[in-house]
């Protein structure tokens, strides 16, 4: 596990039940403050579930998911506020949460987790500069005192407006889509798409950006996009990045920190290299049993 002055992420014993059904089985693993983690593992194997209870779509049947704002110190604070039933503490260095005691507005707004999903949900029929927009929803609604003070036409409105377009046209650039901020966003290409997603959870100034299946449907040369761009995210911002993803490409090239789940039991937990030639995880993919491994690599000449 990682050493608690790195970590943002706890997530402890996490177990999730669907009737008898169990998901996700006492999985415990750390998301590093900057790093990239990738949760990988064949189809049906849990993931998208773990990320429905980090964010607040699922409330978890057991276990602590833990995320930290500001200093390290804050962890101190950890068993105090599981015994206390609230969903944070304000500690001197920051703020400690506990995510499965909140909903998912409150995960985005307060804990300030950032998701985006296997499917693209931007709105098609608004400019892709508007979709940016809407991620400082909360932001500009505070600073028109919820819309009296904008429709009075008060300065600290105007300046938070401009704050806002000046943010989005930012990320715009960053992402190559500036000189298409007027367009629909339904009219971009499928890569450019998937960037604008990107784009839009970063303006809502996250410390942890969850990607569900980035990468899913792109061509190598929009991977290598992708790549470059969450590449950027964690060194220029350090923000910490937590992917699902079946691109092994990607995920070898870009991450940190790997964890495999197989049938929602976490099989392996470590640095790419370490994982990538992991027995249990070759077993996994290739749908044998753990001891046939060598026999079948022998086979195929690996």
């Amino acid at each position: 596990m990682a050493e608690a002055i790195d970590t943002l992420l706890r997530v402890e014993h996490l177990t999730m039940r669907f009737g008898g059904l169990v998901a996700v089985d006492d999985l415990s693993f750390e998301v590093r403050q900057g790093h990239i983690a990738a949760l990988i593992g064949p189809n049906g194997a849990g993931k998208t579930t773990v990320f429905n209870c980090i964010t607040g779509f699922y409330k978890p049947s057991e276990g602590r998911l833990g995320l930290r704002h500001g200093k390290p110190a804050v962890w101190d604070a950890l068993d105090a506020l599981t015994d206390s039933g609230a969903r944070r503490r304000i500690h001197p260095n920051g703020t400690l949460f506990l995510l499965e005691r909140m909903p998912d507005y409150l995960v985005a707004r307060q804990a300030r987790v950032a998701r985006t999903f296997q499917n693209i949900r931007l709105f098609p029929g608004m400019t892709v500069l508007e979709n940016l927009l809407v991620a400082q929803h909360n932001r500009l609604m505070f600073a028109s005192g919820y819309t009296l003070l904008g429709v009075l036409g008060f300065p600290s409105y105007t300046r938070a407006e401009r704050s806002a377009i000046d943010k989005a046209r930012d990320w715009l650039n960053r992402i190559g889509l500036l000189a298409r901020a007027d367009d629909p966003a339904g009219d971009l290409p499928y890569g450019a798409q998937r960037r604008l997603e990107i784009a839009r959870a970063m303006c809502t100034d996250p410390v942890l950006l969850c990607l569900d299946e980035p990468a899913a449907g792109l061509n190598p040369h929009e991977s290598a996009e992708l790549n470059e761009l969450l590449l950027a995210i964690r060194d220029e911002f350090a923000i910490s990045v937590l992917l699902i993803e079946h691109d092994m490409t990607v995920v070898m090239e870009i991450s940190d920190h790997v964890v495999v789940l197989d049938y929602g039991v976490k099989i392996a937990d470590g640095a790419p290299d370490a994982v990538r030639n992991d027995d249990k995880v070759i077993a996994a993919y290739l749908g044998i049993a753990g001891e046939d491994v060598q026999s079948v690599e022998a086979e195929v000449g690996l």
